[in-house]
């Protein structure tokens, strides 16, 4: 579990690093549009890339610290027991659409690396590098699930907050 959360950290600094770049490349893209007064060539592809490529590598980092939306009223209503079998059957159904999401980005990837597809721009980007970023994405959010369950189901899990709230009461 250790080791899931070490990659699920290294791809959320990953994901910032990416995500600083897309914000420097913007600046300097304004800049030349700007002052320059002359046209880009790469920077607008090479922000949305980076930006796509930074939301799914810290899908897990997101997952790790629980930042993803949630509703906790149901929860809150149950007892121990019921929050941890709704954890379960939550994670064990996000697993399942990631999983599905994970064969068809996969799918998509493998085809564009083995036909050779490029952007239709003049910088003609190979397309399975940016699209790589989609089934990894999913398959280290999978890998963080599948830690989560694994956490939840030994009783070191994410509840424990809740769980908290009830001894107070």
């Amino acid at each position: 579990m250790r080791y899931i959360g070490y990659v699920s950290t290294a791809t959320g600094v990953i994901a910032s690093f990416m995500i600083l770049a897309a914000v420097l490349i913007t600046c300097q893209m304004i800049f030349i549009r700007a002052v320059l007064g002359k046209s880009t060539i790469w920077q607008t592809e090479a922000v949305i890339y980076l930006m796509i490529a930074a939301t799914l590598l810290g899908l897990a980092y997101v997952q790790k610290l629980k930042g993803h939306v949630g509703v906790d009223l149901v929860p809150t209503l149950l007892g121990p027991k019921g929050r941890r079998l709704l954890s379960i059957f939550t994670l064990v159904l996000t697993g399942a659409m990631i999983v599905l999401m994970f064969y068809y980005a996969y799918d998509m990837w493998h085809f564009a690396w083995k036909r050779g597809w490029k952007s239709e721009t003049i910088w003609a980007v190979p397309l399975w590098i940016p699209y790589l970023s989609v089934p990894l994405g999913f398959g280290l959010f999978l890998l963080q699930l599948a830690a989560d369950l694994w956490m939840v189901i030994r009783g070191d899990d994410i509840i424990a907050p809740v769980a908290a709230q009830d001894r107070r009461h």
